[in-house]
Parts: C-alpha cells; sequence; structure tokens
C-alpha cells in the first residue's frame, strides 16, 4: 500500500498543517481525481471535508487537474502548472501527471472547504498542551 504526506491548508487561518497517511488512510484517497471533494474522516478529521488541490510524485513531477486518468504524459506547455517559460512566448515539453491518485505519488496537497466541530489547530497541539489546559 502507498504512503502519502498529505498537506492540509486551512484557509480561515492561512497555516497548513503535514499529515501522514498510511494503510487505510492512503487507501481513502487512491483513485480519487483531483478537484474532488472528498471526507476527511479517513485521515482523522471528523465531520471535515477537504478539496484535493495537487499532487507530485516521486521524482517532484506535478500532477494536473485537467489531464484525465492515471500515469505520466509528455505535453507542449505554456505557463501553466508545471512550467514558468523564462521569456514571452516561450513553449516546452515537460512531462506531467494525470489527476487520478495512484501508489505512485507521494505528496497531496488539500484545502479544507467544510469544518467540523473540533478545532483543526487542536488535533495538531503538542499533548504537552492539551494535558494544561485541563
Amino acid at each position: 500500500m502507498a504512503d502519502f504526506k498529505v498537506v492540509l491548508s486551512d484557509p480561515k487561518t492561512g497555516m497548513s498543517y503535514k499529515v501522514e497517511a498510511a494503510g487505510a488512510m492512503a487507501g481513502a484517497l487512491m483513485g480519487k481525481k483531483l478537484g474532488e471533494t472528498v471526507s476527511a474522516d479517513a485521515l482523522g478529521f471528523e465531520g471535515y471535508k477537504i478539496e484535493l488541490t495537487g499532487a507530485t510524485d516521486r521524482t517532484g513531477i506535478p500532477a494536473r487537474k485537467d489531464l484525465p486518468g492515471a500515469g505520466k504524459r509528455k505535453l507542449l506547455l505554456s505557463e501553466s502548472t508545471g512550467f514558468r517559460p523564462t521569456y514571452d512566448g516561450q513553449r516546452q515539453r515537460k512531462t506531467i501527471r494525470a489527476s487520478e491518485i495512484t501508489a505512485d505519488f507521494v505528496q497531496i496537497n488539500a484545502k479544507v472547504v467544510e469544518y467540523g466541530q473540533k478545532e483543526l489547530a487542536a488535533y495538531f497541539a503538542p499533548e504537552e498542551a492539551e494535558a494544561a489546559a485541563e
């Protein structure tokens, strides 16, 4: 089974959090597509819904939301995801991953679109701070 690093962004606070997804957590994301809204219950965030916004594989190749299917493709790109030109009109053929999440991905970027009962920062607070608060 694949292991993912999920970078979860909170638009309310501007903070981002890293979540290690392995086993069943990673399985919940397999087969999903970029741009989809999924439940974050499998990641341990009850009541939250997240939108998958981007991803990269183990070699750093980015995924594009508008490229259907799974696997890699070589595309002729102007300025867009995966290529930043150095002069006007520059185009270049680059390898890009398709939008479906597979075991080849290492990092998945997501943002919160619906919030649960518990504050997101509370999931990542150190345990000592929780004990002191009680």
